[in-house]
């Protein structure tokens, strides 16, 4: 999702801007924390009022991209002011095969769905409605119309530009991209519908996609398209 807004000719990229101060606050032992840690701002109000600013090139649009795990000190995403939340969602079963990939030690914390649909619950009791949820199964589906849904929802243009982007490591990326971003440097562009079978897990880490479940089909009840 953050390649396909960066291919907007009206939109500037931020790459996870709370993931320094997250590591610094917690001590968590991530993949390249010291570098992470020494590549961007950690203090956590000097970040949220960056956040709430005009973007820095002067885009029209600024997508930022937040995980829900990261926001554990005093700043939450719902305190950023003048930002328009919406919420990207996965299978957990999918994403803790994923994740397992790239780190040996899996807990329902380090994938942030209970965190997720917490934030999601205060945004919509501040709205009065339900914010924008995309699940990455419609996006694969589906990529114009789940795309274009999303930006009837976060009322910006469509522009077909965000269904491809350059290969390779890109300027808004993280310096962690060497270590996570491997199959996004390598692609161009969404690559079709998921696998209809479910990656078999351990019985570790089926528990923990298990302790996922309930949040992530909470949200689920709620995302864009035409495919619920």
């Amino acid at each position: 999702m953050m390649r396909s807004f960066s291919s907007r000719p009206d939109c500037f990229v931020s790459d996870e801007p709370f993931y320094g101060a997250f590591l610094r606050e917690t001590g968590a032992d991530h993949p390249m924390r010291d570098e992470v840690i020494a590549s961007m701002e950690t203090d956590w109000r000097q970040i949220a009022e960056a956040m709430a600013g005009d973007p820095p090139d002067g885009s029209a649009v600024w997508y930022q991209k937040q995980m829900a795990h990261h926001m554990v000190g005093p700043i939450a995403p719902d305190d950023i002011e003048g930002v328009t939340h919406a919420f990207l969602i996965r299978d957990p079963r999918r994403m803790v095969a994923s994740y397992a990939r790239k780190r040996e030690e899996v807990a329902a914390e380090d994938l942030g769905v209970s965190q997720l649909r917490a934030f999601f619950e205060r945004e919509a009791d501040r709205k009065g409605t339900a914010p924008a949820v995309v699940d990455s199964a419609d996006v694969l589906a589906d990529s114009a119309a789940t795309l274009s849904a999303l930006c009837v929802a976060l009322d910006i243009p469509w522009t077909e530009a965000m269904l491809r982007w350059r290969t390779g490591r890109h300027p808004q990326d993280g310096v962690w991209a060497s270590h996570w971003y491997g199959r996004v440097e390598c692609s161009s562009g969404f690559e079709g519908e998921e696998d209809v079978e479910m990656p078999s897990l351990d019985p570790h880490l089926q528990a923990v996609a298990d302790a996922c479940h309930d949040d992530y089909q909470y949200m689920a009840r709620f995302r864009l398209g035409e495919f619920r």
